[in-house]
């Protein structure tokens, strides 16, 4: 893997990791609460969010990336 298709396998990776965690933590407003929608999240916590999709898509890339490199686990003849 050459470093262009391994930033982008990271991006790839990173958005769907952020996608299963942004449903994590998430607790409803209160109905009557002004400027907030009715299914607006109470506190986002985004910030929370980002780190732990930064560090659990790199695990995955890691992961990736060895799966790709090593020759234990190849189609190509040998």
């Amino acid at each position: 893997m050459n470093w262009l298709t391994g930033i982008v396998v990271y991006i790839l990776v990173w958005w769907v990791t952020l996608f299963a965690i942004l449903p994590l933590w998430v607790s409803p407003s209160e109905p009557g609460e002004l400027g907030h929608a009715a299914g607006a999240p109470r506190r986002p916590l985004l910030g929370r969010k980002l780190a732990l999709t930064t560090i659990l898509a790199a695990i995955i890339w890691l992961g990736i990336y060895i799966v790709v490199s090593e020759p234990w686990f190849s189609f190509r003849g040998s």
